[in-house]
């Protein structure tokens, strides 16, 4: 009979869907300001790390970049362990997102050394060749505003030292948004964590096998040579040549885990063969 009351059927239809949202979205964000939700090791932002975040947002960037891993197998394999709660305590707004134009950022601090992250910026195409990112070498030439982002610290409630505030003297923008990317996903400690274990004993399948080298240099290319140089010579990251008397199971360890304390990313997302296939050309004969 409700059916055929038109008002009642909006009342009720109101309470539903007002209920259904105070339980889907009002009671979780209320539980995640609690302190069973809190991770100790997640900090808040420091002064020059909270100028670079509000440059973060001033750009734009998160309507390409979204920063929340999701608890998917595929997610996880790619970006790293799935975001926690507990992580954005400190995140006054959030920056989740739903659209990822680019890569998801939740995990990129400490994936790479400053100085990719200075180059990335100023000229994207140098790091990532067929990125449609814009160049940001601007931000060199802006400064920050101790004065201006101490208020923003008072006013957040995050604790400094005036110490802090004058080192932000002579820093410009783009140091700021390096300092805030290194920042992100540091909270917990979770790259160790996430090694991939390799099964196995580590036998290189490709040995003297030139065609794999072959393979291996394009790899390379792609995925190595804006760190370490189009002739291993060396760059942002340390040149690669005189490896030939390396062990094939070390080296194949190093890129397949990375190297996390050297700002180096793993390389499993490749799978084992393409792995194989670079170690065969970093190990050739120079």
């Amino acid at each position: 009979m409700w059916e055929n009351k038109p008002v009642l059927l909006l009342v009720l239809a109101t309470v539903t869907i007002l209920v259904g949202t105070v339980i889907t979205m009002v009671l979780p964000f209320a539980w995640v300001n609690t302190d069973r939700d809190r991770i100790e090791t997640v900090t808040p932002y420091n002064p020059l790390e909270l100028a670079g975040r509000d440059v973060y947002i001033r750009e734009g960037c998160n309507n390409c970049h979204s920063q929340t891993v999701r608890p998917l197998v595929t997610e996880v394999l790619r970006y790293g362990d799935y975001s926690k709660s507990g992580e954005f305590a400190y995140d006054q707004p959030h920056l989740w997102g739903s659209r990822r134009m680019g890569p998801d950022l939740a995990r990129i601090g400490g994936k790479y050394p400053d100085a990719w992250h200075y180059k990335h910026m100023h000229e994207p195409k140098s790091m990532v060749p067929k990125t449609n990112m814009p160049a940001y070498a601007f931000l060199e030439r802006n400064k920050v505003d101790p004065d201006e982002t101490r208020h923003k610290m008072d006013v957040l409630g995050f604790p400094y030292t005036e110490a802090d505030i004058k080192a932000l003297q002579g820093k410009t923008e783009m140091d700021a948004m390096v300092a805030y990317l290194q920042k992100l996903g540091t909270g917990i400690d979770w790259r160790k964590q996430a090694d991939s274990a390799v099964v196995g004993e580590l036998v290189n399948p490709f040995r003297g096998d030139r065609t794999a080298a072959e393979a291996g240099e394009s790899l390379y290319r792609k995925h190595c040579a804006s760190c370490h140089g189009q002739e291993r010579e060396g760059d942002i990251g340390p040149e690669l040549t005189g490896l030939a008397g390396m062990d094939d199971g070390d080296l194949f360890e190093i890129l397949y885990n990375g190297l996390p304390d050297g700002g180096m990313p793993a390389f499993s997302n490749l799978g084992a063969t393409k792995n194989w296939q670079l170690v065969n050309y970093l190990l050739q004969e120079d």
